[in-house]
């Protein structure tokens, strides 16, 4: 989501710099204005563009163990405190949202409130509403506010531009802005956008209500006298005393020759490279023809071996994303825990009908054991090597674009997919289930291998237990796990395998 929002804010910076240093100073109005609309919605969507044609072939399927979930009788009483859970980032976005709709609904009944106060009167196709001992004039679709302490014979030209307002429904495009404003209040682009189209709004009121006098009188009109200004940023105003050299410098300004709509054509490039941008982002996978594996020797080297005989399937959740720069061990030269902790994690995947897998052990640089599980390697034909890329089990899920997305989680938010799936199953499993099964004193553990389909469901459901109540109970729950968004690559839905393991404690 992040990297979205910085995407739409990039586009909308390269798109406000195209009409400022090429089209602002011409007086195609109109058009400017359907611009600014035009590419503050295409900012939104442009990032979501995908070319397939540009993009590698899509991985089917990706599998990737979760963290251990640890149950225990006390897990209510050692449940964080529910602030410790909040992402205070989320937190502060949910506040600015709620300070920006109330300030809009202030300004909003401050609108409503003139109206009841003051009594409309119709006119045609507007209404008036005369402002006692006031000199502003401003317009709201097709209600125009008018001061009663404007002279008389400036309130006809006044209406006829704001008129041309109410006919032209720029209310709306502030509004649209203004609704922008109160969901990505942290983006500085969107107050610029308002600020260029409600100037543009001028120029185009300007040049209608203009022609039937002449732009001297008219001028003067607004220089005659120094008004009230009301500031509401989503009506069009008569006097904003920042905006009349710019409209004056523009009514003065020869008409732009019809030539110079060629400049929208800058449109084309602009597009086609912000669509390859986000067609391309992703960075592109290299695999190499034989896997190779990293040590580090005693003096600090860093040396690359083939790994014969095999082809890897690292696991991120124990190496990140890729092979670490790490000393490697035998299975046989660990402590007997560790190896037995090790080896019954294996058992957790080779069970009946899951993808037989190999172990291998490293060590960090900070002492860390690391382990990964791999797939034996299989001699494939030519034709299969060359469509090595699409067989899903030989790419490491970190090479997904986006995680399934978990509901209340923020879109492909990793991290909070594997805490939402834990406390799905600390909130739902019912450890007296463990009770009267006979289960010897100590640690157990289950294992339970589900796939979240293309469509977010939960599907494919196993479990390894020790004990056969134990085994159903926990494909039970894993079935009740909710429907998600499900995991992208390349721009394409793809299925995800996860292995879950569950420890709790006998006594």
């Amino acid at each position: 989501m992040i990297n979205y929002i910085i995407q739409v804010i990039l586009f909308q910076v390269l798109f406000v710099a195209v009409y400022d240093f090429f089209l602002s100073k011409e007086t195609f109005f109109t058009k400017n204005r359907w611009y600014l609309l035009g590419t503050a919605v295409l900012s939104f969507v442009l990032p979501l563009f995908k070319i397939p044609t540009v993009q590698k072939a899509v991985p089917q399927e990706y599998y990737i163990l979760l963290p251990e979930v640890v149950l225990s009788p006390q897990k209510v009483i050692e449940k964080a405190a529910w602030y410790q859970s909040i992402t205070y980032l989320d937190l502060l976005f949910w506040i600015g949202c709620v300070l920006f709709l109330v300030m809009f609904l202030v300004k909003l009944e401050r609108i409503i409130r003139l109206v009841l106060q003051y009594g409309t009167t119709p006119k045609g196709n507007y209404k008036l509403i005369l402002l006692p001992k006031e000199t502003k004039a401003f317009s709201f679709f097709n209600y125009i506010f008018l001061g009663k302490d404007i002279p008389l014979s400036k309130q006809e030209k006044i209406i006829q531009h704001e008129l041309v307002h109410s006919e032209q429904k720029h209310t709306l495009d502030l509004l649209f802005f203004e609704f922008l404003k109160i969901v990505m209040w942290f983006n500085p682009m969107v107050y610029v956008y308002q600020n260029r189209i409600s100037l543009v709004h001028e120029y185009i009121s300007d040049a209608v209500a203009s022609k039937s006098d002449k732009k001297e009188n008219y001028i003067n009109h607004l220089l005659a006298d120094i008004f009230q200004v009301e500031h509401i940023s989503f009506i069009n105003q008569f006097y904003k005393h920042s905006l009349i050299k710019k409209r004056i410098i523009m009514m003065t300004k020869t008409q732009s020759k019809k030539v110079k709509q060629l400049k929208y054509l800058l449109l084309i490039p602009l597009l086609g490279s912000m669509i390859l941008y986000t067609a391309c982002s992703s960075e592109e996978v290299k695999i190499e023809k034989q896997p190779v594996t990293v040590y580090k020797t005693e003096d600090g080297k860093i040396v690359k071996k083939p790994s014969t005989g095999y082809q890897s399937k690292y696991l991120d959740i124990y190496l990140g994303d890729g092979m670490p720069n790490a000393k490697e061990y035998s299975i046989d030269e660990l402590r007997e825990e560790e190896k037995g902790e090790y080896l019954d994690l294996l058992k957790g995947f080779n069970k009946e009908g899951m993808p037989q897998l190999n172990i291998r052990v490293f060590e960090a640089e900070n002492g860390r054991k690391m382990v990964a599980f791999e797939k034996p390697h299989v001699e494939k034909s030519e034709t299969q090597r060359k469509n090595n890329y699409q067989d899903s089990e030989d790419i490491p899920f970190s090479l997904l674009d986006k995680v399934p997305t978990f509901p209340g989680c923020a879109e492909g938010d990793k991290d909070c997919f594997h805490k939402s799936v834990s406390k799905f199953v600390q909130d739902n499993f019912d450890m007296s289930i463990t009770k009267d099964l006979g289960l010897p004193i100590g640690k157990k553990r289950i294992y339970v291998q589900f796939k979240i389909d293309k469509e977010g469901k939960v599907i494919d459901v196993k479990a390894r237990a020790p004990h056969p109540t134990l085994e159903q109970y926990a494909e039970e729950l894993a079935q009740k796990l909710p429907q998600m968004e499900p995991g992208i690559k390349n721009g394409a839905k793809v299925q995800v395998g996860y292995t879950l393991p569950i420890t709790f404690e006998v006594k």
